[in-house]
């Protein structure tokens, strides 16, 4: 009977063979950084012989034979043999090549025979006896020019009888395979038998499966998980939601001296180089749960990224200091105790006054980035995902709020209190700030009975006069307000139109009768009074140019029409000059934007 044909898509044996073998040779850890470089080519026409196993070329491409058929194990060795080849830096040019691939084949096959690592394939020797005093590659080569080559020596590479499986690259060779003309093997394989040490150790300790395929390592950072889960309510759900990666090289390629969180992966990176003990991981865990749970990814609305980030870094480490949670970090940290108190938002205009100075100092990831990663799709956060993740991650502070009192779990700060409390109530709309602000300075007005303008006749009783109610004479003097508008090229007309729209809507609900209006941008447009119907209406708006606010505010404040209570409301985007107000006042910014000095009064951020 005939076999039956394979299925489509159903992997066929000698590949999941060869991608078994390959999976495991690229988690081992002294071979990982070198396979993480390397290529692997297995496809028809490549440079491996048809009775080989594999070649490896100078620029870090190994050629796999497409069709021959090896347990996983056998792929192991060969694998391995071949990224040795790269980490001990054996493509040289020599006078005797042959002779050279050789004793390099021979100094690879003892290694992994000594370290028992995989199976070498039948007709592979896969041991070989030395002569004592020639253990190293140079030695065997002078050996072999000398003696000849002995025939227990035959055999030994993975390229197959008569071929070498050590090829330095030319344009030829490689075809169209781009090199790896930069890479350090010598230098990653250090890296490799450092983690390989390390691994060991761990699996001495009992805390490591050699090579397994479920490996759950109980690192510093995974026992301070573990203890967020078990015993700190107020940060366990997300800990138990969140993935710890610590690999080296990973965190060496994303620039993380210590550690990052990419918000939208749910991801925390922590770098085993740090050196972080069990204590130390706990304040740097929490320290990242609270960057992703305060949403600091989220808030920054146009502010620089990294001044924030570093705002943002003094205001936790503040905050887990005065808890007592874990250790500060011995090899570094953000926290100033004169910026006890203040929010993220404060820190950031205090710092911005001094770039220079905080553009030197360091988070968790380093000097010059911050340990809050960039999302990978720039507007995600906008998206039904983002809106989701943000949900759950201000929930599970909310929720972890309440077990932490339910449990007495321990001393919290005010402001963190305050901020996660914040965070749990849906946030407030620009426009319904604005109605609070009128509402402020504009109470209703108290309205009397007179005849003096007669209201209209009852049909039943036609010759009585009614009064009507009128305002109380006198409750409109100085209920007025001043208007600065920044008319600059940069100001969107369509920020322009709905500020204007919802001044003139509240000020006639409110019963404003006149409202100041001064257009600038490089030099003062007075408008004079206009009522709230004309702004409404229709208004040819000046300038265009630059933005100079003070000349704008200057003239409201010594203008002798307009009442000293008069308050300001200043609509900008932004791109202006520290500016001196001496009444109360409010500023409309658009959403993502911020101004380049302290306010000290109500800022308002229009969707």
């Amino acid at each position: 009977m005939g076999k039956q044909k394979q299925k489509s898509g159903e992997m066929d044996p000698a590949t999941r063979a060869y991608e078994e073998g390959l999976r495991l040779i690229s988690r081992h850890p002294m071979f990982a950084p070198l396979a993480s470089h390397a290529h692997f080519v297995r496809m028809e026409g490549n440079l491996c012989p048809d009775n080989g196993w594999a070649v490896t070329t100078s620029s870090g491409y190994i050629h796999v034979h497409p069709k021959r058929r090896a347990l996983p194990e056998e792929w192991i060795y060969i694998l391995a043999h071949a990224l040795l080849h790269l980490g001990f830096g054996h493509f040289k040019v020599m006078e005797r090549q042959d002779m050279w691939n050789t004793a390099c084949d021979a100094f690879i096959a003892k290694f992994l025979y000594d370290m028992r690592l995989g199976k070498p394939p039948e007709g592979m020797n896969g041991s070989v006896e030395i002569p004592s005093g020639k253990g190293a590659e140079e030695d065997l080569y002078r050996s072999f020019i000398d003696q000849g080559l002995p025939p227990s020596f035959h055999n030994l590479g993975t390229a197959g009888p008569g071929h070498q499986d050590m090829l330095l690259s030319s344009r030829a060779s490689d075809r169209s395979y781009w090199g790896n003309k930069n890479v350090n093997w010598q230098d990653l394989l250090g890296k490799g038998l450092a983690m390989a040490v390390t691994s060991a150790v761990n699996v001495s300790a009992g805390y490591e499966a050699y090579l397994g395929a479920n490996r759950d390592i109980l690192t510093p950072a995974m026992k301070a998980r573990n203890w967020f889960v078990s015993s700190y309510p107020l940060m366990g759900a997300m800990a138990a939601d969140f993935r710890i990666i610590e690999d080296p090289l990973l965190c060496t390629r994303l620039s993380i001296s210590v550690a990052a969180v990419d918000a939208e992966a749910k991801e925390i990176y922590v770098n085993p180089a740090a050196g972080l003990d069990e204590q130390e991981c706990r304040f740097v865990l929490a320290h990242e749960f609270l960057h992703v749970g305060l949403r600091h990814h989220a808030r920054a609305e146009g502010r620089d990224p990294y001044l924030w980030n570093v705002a943002c870094d003094y205001v936790i480490n503040g905050w887990l200091m005065e808890m007592g949670l874990g250790a500060f970090p011995r090899v570094g940290g953000l926290h100033d105790p004169e910026l006890k108190g203040l929010s993220a938002e404060s820190v950031y205009d205090r710092i911005v006054t001094d770039m220079r100075l905080y553009r030197k100092v360091a988070t968790f990831r380093g000097v010059g980035t911050g340990d809050i990663l960039e999302p990978k799709v720039p507007d995600w956060w906008d998206r039904k995902d983002g809106l989701t993740l943000d949900e759950f991650y201000r929930s599970c502070l909310s929720q972890g709020l309440d077990y932490h009192f339910d449990q007495n779990r321990g001393f919290l700060p005010a402001g963190l209190i305050e901020e996660i409390r914040a965070l749990s109530q849906p946030p407030i709309l620009w426009d319904v700030e604005l109605a609070k602000w009128f509402d402020n300075y504009f109470s209703p007005l108290e309205k009397v009975r007179t005849y003096a303008r007669i209201s209209r006749r009852q049909a039943s009783t036609p010759d009585i006069p009614r009064p009507r109610w009128v305002p109380d004479a006198g409750a409109e003097d100085g209920r007025t307000f001043g208007v600065v508008l920044d008319t600059s090229g940069s100001m969107d007309t369509k920020l322009l139109g709905k500020a204007l729209g919802a001044i003139a809507s509240y000020s006639m609900a409110r019963d404003v009768p006149l409202v100041r209006v001064v257009f600038c941008d490089a030099a003062v447009y007075d408008q004079g009074y206009l009522a709230p119907e004309a702004i409404a209406d229709r208004v040819s708006v000046k300038g265009r140019g630059g933005t100079i606010l003070q000349p704008a505010i200057d003239l409201l404040e010594h203008a002798g029409d307009f009442p000293k209570s008069g308050p300001l409301l200043i609509i900008t985007d932004g791109y202006c000059d520290r500016v001196s107000i001496r009444r109360e006042h409010a500023f409309l910014i658009p959403k993502g934007h911020h101004l380049p000095f302290v306010p000290k009064g109500k800022v308002f951020r229009m969707d």
